[in-house]
């Protein structure tokens, strides 16, 4: 079962969380600044046409000189036409950068949660997850695209406007300037609540992710339960929540809108009435009155759009966190520093020497004190009950996590002091839960060993009885379905075994991978796989009385301890826990079952 992740103890979506996007924004850092420069010169040539109007108005109109209107238009239109091209420039540097940074943040993303441990994996849904990796990184590059650009622009605009302004008529001028301050007072107050609400509307969207992954996955066991129903009121429930947060964030986006929206109004206002008297009174011209007037039209949009970019902002610093969560998980299983391939054997001698394992955080040892030799070409069978720890013994061995205390070994050699890419190649791993992949089957097979041939492709699928790949639409080319549920449980289960086998690798760990088939089919692949057992060092997980049968010795885990090893005829008589175990399984304890296993 995954769990979400406990919420950060620390303040969450501070603005200083965006200073985790600079490695990211530093390799395109020279089209980051001219998209900057363009948005910030094309919104300064803006501020040239209220001046202009106001030459137009107390100059030509002024002396009916209508000669004179002409060089004056001709610089607006000068200026216009350059305001296109900067923006043209704008818009063309914005794409080539934020497209770029975010493959790159996606890509150093999805690269992390392939090195990040198992154990991580187990304490996060894969909503939280698919959440981080698409919806957070959409919303740092729309930001860094646009947000974080016109944030800037415009902050500098306002300050520009403001000095033209006050130089143009001090008075008026400083009444615009006085008037923006409880603007910023409620803004910076809205943002902190804004902050939180943003953080708390994109987790739920990650639980919603969660819950319907997890709906169409088990689709097949809603509808043979007769659970639809149930299973949409607990996405509804979830939904609507996702809705009431959403709608929290509204009221209060609302009135940040409202309050920049009805600012710039009441500033009009007073410009309007001081101007008119100002002009009457012959302390401004008409003309100043009107560039006045034209220079604040064009702080319009700038003051309206701050209320918006702020609060792209805190989104954006909240998907940093959410982000940097992952990227500063820990990473618990990774190559040693020096660590260098080494010569590993065909087959090879696996050891557990004094292997002890604790979960972080937990109470007794799963594995404590466990030593277990299996010589080159040998094939043991591990027995014992649920929660006996059999599966994270075998998960010791591709390091898939790593001992808390002594050590594991092949040849003689660490295995944290082999580079996982060499472990991983010489070990190869077959699930009980069979995981296939949405790609052919050749692909799903070679996935491990990429330079596998058509030739031991074919014996991997002999010794897995799964030639039935022969005969669906494409052969091996066919596309599997996602998770392979498109194939049987027993033919998936034989196309993981088959992806396991191929290319005898040195070491080969099976955890039950049988179990889904059925007698016969079984028969055949025990049968066929003895051939690969004699050639390469296995650790099996049994539960079956012809999985024991494979081996050339058992050993029985109990309480996370190795308790008694050796063959299997002998350890039936002469160890009863081994014997209270099998025969405590259901299918020994039908006709012939004891019977069966005592008879080698």
């Amino acid at each position: 079962m995954t769990v979400s992740p406990a919420p950060p103890e620390t303040p969450r979506g501070r603005l200083s969380a965006l200073a985790r996007l600079w490695p990211f924004i530093r390799p395109y850092r020279g089209l980051v600044a001219l998209t900057f420069l363009g948005a910030l010169l094309a919104t300064l040539t803006q501020l040239v046409i209220p001046l202009v109007v106001r030459a137009v108005v107390d100059g030509p109109i002024a002396a009916g000189d209508r000669a004179g209107l002409v060089p004056l238009l001709a610089l607006a239109l000068a200026f216009g036409v350059a305001e296109a091209a900067l923006f043209f420039l704008r818009r063309w540097a914005m794409n080539n950068s934020s497209l770029r940074i975010e493959r790159d943040l996606r890509d150093t993303l999805y690269q992390r949660l392939q090195r990040l441990p198992v154990a991580f994996h187990d304490g996060w849904s894969s909503g939280q997850l698919l959440s981080r990796a698409t919806t957070d990184v959409s919303t740092v590059r729309r930001f860094v695209g646009f947000g974080a650009v016109f944030l800037i622009v415009n902050l500098i605009t306002c300050a520009v406007v403001g000095v033209l302004l006050v130089i143009t008529y001090w008075p008026l001028g400083v009444a615009v300037l006085l008037t923006s301050i409880p603007l910023t007072f409620f803004a910076l107050r809205w943002e902190k609540s804004y902050n939180a609400q943003s953080r708390d509307a994109q987790d739920e969207q990650g639980e919603l992710a969660t819950h319907v992954e997890e709906a169409v996955q088990g689709i097949r066991v809603v509808k043979s339960l007769g659970r639809s129903r149930l299973v949409f009121d607990r996405y509804d429930r979830k939904a609507v929540r996702l809705r009431d947060l959403q709608l929290v964030k509204v009221r209060t986006l609302a009135k940040i809108w409202c309050l920049f929206e009805f600012q710039p109004q009441i500033t009009l206002a007073i410009i309007l009435v001081g101007g008119s008297l100002a002009v009457s009174s012959g302390a401004l011209t008409l003309g100043g009155l009107v560039g006045f007037v034209a220079l604040f039209t064009v702080l319009l949009w700038p003051i309206l759009s701050l209320g918006f970019l702020l609060a792209q902002a805190q989104e954006t610093a909240s998907a940093c966190d959410r982000i940097g969560e992952l990227l500063d998980a820990p990473l618990t299983v990774t190559d040693r520093p020096g660590a260098r391939p080494q010569p590993i054997g065909t087959p090879a001698r696996l050891r557990f020497e004094s292997v002890g394992f604790r979960f972080p955080g937990g109470g007794s040892p799963v594995l404590d004190g466990v030593d277990l030799d299996l010589a080159p070409g040998e094939t043991v069978a591990l027995v014992g009950a649920t929660g006996s720890g059999k599966t994270t013994l075998t998960a010791l061995v591709g390091r898939l996590v790593d001992v808390t205390s002594g050590r594991v070994t092949l040849d003689g050699h660490d295995v944290r002091d082999l580079p996982l890419a060499q472990l991983r190649s010489v070990v190869a791993t077959a699930f009980e839960e069979a995981t296939l992949f949405s790609m052919s089957v050749r692909e799903n097979l070679t996935l491990g060993r990429p330079g596998a041939g058509d030739r031991e492709v074919a014996e991997a699928l002999r010794v897995a009885q799964a030639e039935f790949v022969h005969e669906l639409p494409w052969g091996l080319d066919t596309r599997i379905g996602e998770q392979g549920l498109s194939l049987s449980g027993g033919q998936r289960q034989r196309l993981a075994l088959a992806r396991a086998v191929v290319g005898r690798p040195a070491v080969l760990v099976l955890d039950d991978p049988l179990s889904a088939l059925d007698v016969h089919t079984e028969a055949l692949v025990e049968r066929a796989l003895r051939d690969v057992l004699a050639d390469t060092t296995a650790l099996v997980v049994a539960h079956r009385a012809s999985t024991v049968l494979l081996a050339d010795r058992v050993a029985l885990l109990e309480g996370g301890r190795i308790t008694a090893v050796g063959r299997h005829t002998d350890l039936l008589a002469e160890v009863p826990a081994y014997r209270d175990l099998l025969s405590s399984e259901s299918e020994l304890t039908g006709a012939g079952g004891l019977s069966e296993v005592g008879s080698r």
